[in-house]
């Protein structure tokens, strides 16, 4: 056993809950979880770099705790654990190691020396400590008393009427002219009005933040010297990222008023957040945190002391640890009340329900916990349905009260609009993916769609590239996924041909209207509707430039695309039979016909064996809006019009006969991908049973009029 620390303080003995350091009784509570240690010390550190060390001498349920008089708000602390080190056991205790608190709020500081911060000598796996002391090499948490600027009223926005926009704080903003220079790549920047306007005028309703919990750089990145730029490294899930701060210190204060800012315009804020994994990594990575505390109660272990990765980041947190699970869930609850979130976004969410690493369980400890919790069960949650291994992936098997990343969605319509899939796999995706969701008490809008992410090509790469350019990411372009689905049409990268760039920006129209156009929830990525570019690099995580932040100088193309989305996204907005938060059940509606009904070309029903012809490119949807579904705040149901969805992925045009007069004595085009802004070629109303054709490769949207749709 370790010998215990001596103390000169006196320390009263406080609580052991809530978790963190907390100001009260003229002084601070620190209480932290070990059920390994033998002591632990809350080590005060001045503004000069002198430590003065407390021992916490209560132990309450495997919480250490304390109330330490005198101490105040914006003290930096961290705490020394004294315990066993026994690497074949997964015991790593080493009080040479200074610990961020997990619960910290404010974290202070980097990792500045990655060889001070490791916890072992010589090999990792060897029961040998280090003895360097990492104070002034790592980061230290920081006392801070909770409240700041009030965050607004939650807008509360229906998931079915959702579109979300993921976006990277820094990436978003720092190229906006518009921002002031010190505001660009803060949340501040995202706070100001200009970046609002593009949001509120775009028409989304909700921003989806790549992560913003305090994160650092890998320890491969570090030994490279490289920089971490998307964030799924986490080291505290309390803590706002400082660097997105525009005055150091401010980041609870700032990111509360770029929350109150988004909600005042009705905008949502949904949170990416990392519970998989920390940024300690694999056993040969640094001792700032989870590892020196209890790595048993944080990390997943094998046999001989050995940590099971399903993340492809050296580690894996362990989904039915009772410390995991409080401390997820605490984080999620401060988030959501105190910063006031709306919504999380679940990386990598397959971890969570693989307790021990073995099968998936949709009413895992974890998961279930989450949705039982009545702060969290209000919040939109949506889980990216995979880890890194196959049996992580599930997507359309997650719970009730979960939306998914529908990576089906992504393959398919990447698929039909470069020509390698035929219509039946499309049809599904159109109409809600029902055969991913129709079952265990799901709706069409968990289904959150999305063509596009962070993670892969940007919309504009997607039709530029046939494979990815990663050699920037210094990684002998090894890295990033090779399974793009992408196709470069006819010439790889950037290109002055004008029949090329022309096909390029309607097969990038085709898949955003089919995006939008789609029962779901759709999701876009910040940037695609300005027609941005990586060059072919489909993996810029660590790429902190103009490779990864958004260009808004608003050259032609990109003014023409932005135009192109936003009459999108507000076509979809102002048509509820297009956003229906039920499945098409083919039932009948007030006109007397079912709510959706799939056509040829021809203009007749598609039939059993129609489904089954491998080589049709062309399909035809209509969807009846006489009983749509979809409801007004209050819970009435509302009408709307009957649209036809033409979509044709063929190399050639088509003829194309549009349904009878029992559809409506005529259809107005409403929306055309032939154009670069969407508006329709030809825009004369079309006589019902007429024959239209449609160009190579192209989109088009009529509607019936309202009158005809309410027969």
């Amino acid at each position: 056993m370790a010998t215990r620390p001596a103390t000169d303080t006196l320390v009263l003995a406080g609580r052991p809950f809530p978790l963190g350091a907390h100001p009260e009784g003229g002084g601070v509570r620190f209480a932290v979880t070990s059920t390994v240690a033998d002591a632990v010390e809350v080590c005060l550190i001045s503004e000069d770099g002198t430590e003065r060390r407390v021992e916490l001498t209560e132990r309450t349920f495997g919480v250490w705790h304390g109330l330490v008089p005198g101490v105040t708000s914006g003290q930096k602390y961290g705490y020394r654990v004294h315990g066993p080190y026994d690497p074949a056991r997964g015991l790593r205790c080493n009080p040479n190691k200074i610990l961020v608190d997990p619960y910290a709020t404010r974290i202070s500081g980097g990792l500045t020396d990655l060889r001070a911060a490791l916890g072992y000598a010589g090999d990792p796996m060897h029961a040998r400590r280090s003895k360097v002391d990492s104070l002034g090499s790592v980061p230290l948490s920081v006392v801070t008393s909770h409240g700041g600027p009030d965050t607004g009223v939650k807008p509360e926005v229906p998931f079915e009427e959702s579109v979300i926009y993921e976006l990277h704080v820094k990436g978003f903003t720092q190229r906006n002219p518009e921002i002031p220079a010190n505001l660009r790549g803060t949340y501040l920047g995202l706070a100001h009005p200009a970046a609002i306007e593009h949001l509120v005028r775009l028409g989304v309703t909700a921003v989806e933040l790549l992560p913003v919990h305090w994160f650092t750089e890998e320890p491969y990145l570090v030994r490279t010297g490289r920089r971490n730029f998307w964030g799924y490294s986490p080291l505290g899930y309390f803590a706002p990222h400082a660097g997105y701060a525009s005055e150091p210190g401010r980041e609870v204060a700032e990111f509360r008023t770029m929350v109150a800012a988004l909600h005042a315009s009705n905008i949502e804020v949904i949170l990416d957040v990392v519970f998989n994994h920390t940024c300690e990594g694999g056993l040969d990575g640094p001792t700032l945190s989870f590892r020196g505390l209890d790595a048993p109660s944080y990390y997943m272990h094998a046999g001989r002391g050995n940590v099971v990765d399903l993340t492809g980041c050296g580690n894996t947190l362990e989904p039915r640890s009772p410390t995991v699970i409080r401390m997820v869930t605490d984080s999620l609850r401060y988030w959501a009340t105190e910063m006031g979130v709306d919504g999380f976004r679940f990386d990598l969410a397959s971890t969570l329900g693989r307790p021990g690493g073995g099968a998936f369980d949709r009413d895992s400890a974890m998961l279930t916990a989450i949705t039982a919790d009545p702060v969290l069960s209000r919040c939109k949650l949506i889980a990216e349905p995979w880890d890194v291994t196959g049996h992580g992936y599930r997507v359309g098997d997650f719970g009730a009260q979960w939306a998914e990343w529908n990576g089906r969605y992504r393959d398919t319509v990447r698929d039909f609009w470069r020509g390698q899939v035929s219509v039946d796999d499309l049809a599904f995706r159109l109409s809600g993916s029902s055969d991913l969701y129709d079952h265990n008490l799901r709706r069409p809008w968990q289904s959150v769609n999305f063509v596009t992410a962070h993670d892969g090509f940007t919309l504009r790469d997607l039709v530029s590239y046939n494979g990815k350019h990663n050699e920037a990411n210094g990684e002998d372009n090894r890295d990033g996924t090779d399974d793009n689905r992408s196709w470069n049409h006819g010439a790889e990268g950037e290109t002055g041909d004008p029949e090329i760039r022309e096909l390029r920006a309607r097969q990038a129209r085709n898949m955003l209207a089919t995006l939008l156009l789609s029962t779901g929830t759709p999701m876009l990525v910040a940037g695609d509707e300005l027609w941005r570019t990586q060059g072919g690099n489909n993996n810029a995580y660590c790429l902190d430039d103009e490779t990864s932040w958004l260009d808004w100088s608003g050259d032609p193309d990109a003014t023409a695309m932005l135009a192109f989305t936003r009459r999108l996204v507000h076509l979809r907005a102002a048509s509820p039979a297009l956003r229906q938060p039920e499945f098409f059940e083919g039932r009948t509606t007030p006109t007397g016909r079912p709510d959706l009904i799939w056509f040829r070309p021809d203009g007749e029903e598609m039939t059993e064996e129609d489904w089954f012809d491998g080589g049709r490119r062309t399909l035809m949807m209509w969807v009846d809006g006489s009983n749509s579904q979809s409801r007004t705040r209050e819970g009435e149901l509302i009408a709307d019009h009957s649209w036809l969805l033409i979509l044709h992925a063929g190399d050639d045009r088509v003829k194309v006969v549009l349904p009878g007069p029992e559809f409506g004595a005529t259809l107005k085009p409403t929306l055309d991908t032939t154009t670069p802004d969407g508006s329709p070629a030809t825009p004369g109303a079309l006589t019902a049973g007429s024959r239209i054709t449609l160009p190579a490769r192209s989109l088009l949207l009529l509607r019936a009029p309202r009158d005809i749709a309410e027969r």
